[in-house]
């Protein structure tokens, strides 16, 4: 998947319009639509930002990591344990439904 398309996918999971994107790291509407037709790349530091809006690392925006990595820090390790618990449930169901 190209950067444009992850990045449209991951604003519209967070369910952020365009231009509150754009707000939140300081640039123009228009700006993140150029990125999403693939028509412009960012810069490090706005691909930084991004990656902190969305809580990924660059690599992963970038289509380097495949894998999404969960930031979870500011959570207390019960908190933590509780993730975990519900990752590997939900992947153990998955697991069931592809047999």
């Amino acid at each position: 998947m190209d950067f444009g398309t992850k990045l449209k996918e991951l604003r519209s999971q967070t369910g952020l319009t365009q231009k509150q994107l754009a707000e939140q790291i300081g640039i123009t509407k228009s700006v993140i639509s150029f990125y999403e037709l693939r028509e412009r790349t960012p810069s490090p530091e706005i691909l930084v930002k991004l990656a902190a809006v969305f809580h990924v690392s660059t690599d992963y925006l970038l289509g380097i990591e495949k894998k999404l990595s969960l930031d979870m820090s500011g959570l207390e390790d019960d908190d933590i344990a509780v993730v975990k618990m519900m990752v590997d449930t939900l992947r153990k169901k998955n697991k069931s439904r592809i047999k």
